[in-house]
């Protein structure tokens, strides 16, 4: 499957449409703000939309140095025209039925987790409040949509992320709950250029002091979810925040069972792994405690 990714280099932000192996370069193709964004809804499909990109710029060879710095995928420069948020309790293994083929849908919890400029890429530490309750890893399809000039979404693809949260601040109080998704998020690079995968399913490594303190597994795919995706979608879209003229909406579709139901508490300081084994990506981050600040100064 073709994928999209995007990088920052020598102050411009480029283009590439492959995943080369360790230690191989990039090609890369310098684009203008929003021309991603317009070429992959104006093409009609992927293949015309890489191939109006790919022929309006000269290819450029670029190392995976310190130079080159990933993107999430189709982020405005604009951080703030575009929006993170997601689903809650999606998954099959978090009900005791089934759902019915002609069941009457009824969505499921929907949260806003912040604007697209406060995703975190790869390695990059994620950051929570100094003395968080109990800290989940969320493993999850992220799906990436771009409104045209009209405000009508257009799906791009899909990518994989860590919902990193406080559920033992949602557990104490749920009316907490967007407290509790006040942690960063780290998401892939690369955008899959395909309907959202059926099986994803991976491993989740936390270490701790160089040594592996919790092992488990997960699948977030399309058929691990109580709910089907397009209905989740169709029922998001709605609503007209969400329907701005060329907002990106960053989707997460929620997580199966993680550390924290395993009885395992993330520390300050412990290595998040996440590895989507079907598509061969690895979400690694640093967890970091917050340092409490300052109180405000009093209001006058």
């Amino acid at each position: 499957m073709q994928v999209l990714c995007e990088f920052e280099y020598a102050g411009e932000r480029y283009a590439g449409f492959h995943r080369p192996a360790p230690g191989e370069p990039y090609t890369l193709y310098r684009v203008a703000e929003g021309q991603v964004r317009d070429a992959f809804i104006g093409a009609g499909d992927p293949g015309a939309a890489v191939a109006a990109i790919t022929g309006a710029a000269e290819p450029v060879v670029a190392m995976p140095d310190g130079d080159l710095r990933p993107l999430p995928p189709l982020l405005p420069a604009e951080g703030g025209n575009a929006l993170l948020s997601g689903f809650m309790r999606t998954h099959r293994s978090k009900f005791d039925d089934q759902p019915g083929d002609n069941e009457e849908f009824v969505p499921p919890n929907w949260f806003f987790k912040g604007f697209g400029s406060w995703l975190r890429m790869p390695d990059e530490p994620l950051r929570v409040p100094p003395n968080p309750v109990a800290l989940i890893e969320e493993p999850e399809v992220a799906l990436v949509y771009a409104n045209d000039g009209e405000g009508t979404p257009h799906y791009i693809g899909y990518t994989f992320g860590n919902d990193l949260c406080d559920i033992g601040l949602h557990l104490q109080n749920p009316g907490w709950n967007p407290y509790c998704k006040l942690c960063d998020t780290s998401i892939a690079p690369w955008l899959f250029l395909g309907a959202p995968p059926r099986s994803a399913t991976g491993r989740v490594t936390i270490e701790r002091g160089r040594e592996t303190a919790w092992e488990g597994e997960f699948d977030c795919g399309a058929d691990a979810l109580y709910f089907p995706i397009e209905d989740m979608m169709n029922n998001l879209f709605f609503y007209p925040a969400l329907r701005r003229p060329f907002l990106v909406n960053y989707v997460l579709l929620g997580a199966d069972r993680a550390s924290f139901h395993d009885g395992f508490r993330i520390a300050d300081g412990d290595r998040v792994a996440i590895h989507f084994t079907d598509h061969d990506v690895v979400v690694s981050n640093t967890v970091e405690f917050g340092h409490a600040g300052e109180r405000l100064a009093p209001l006058p």
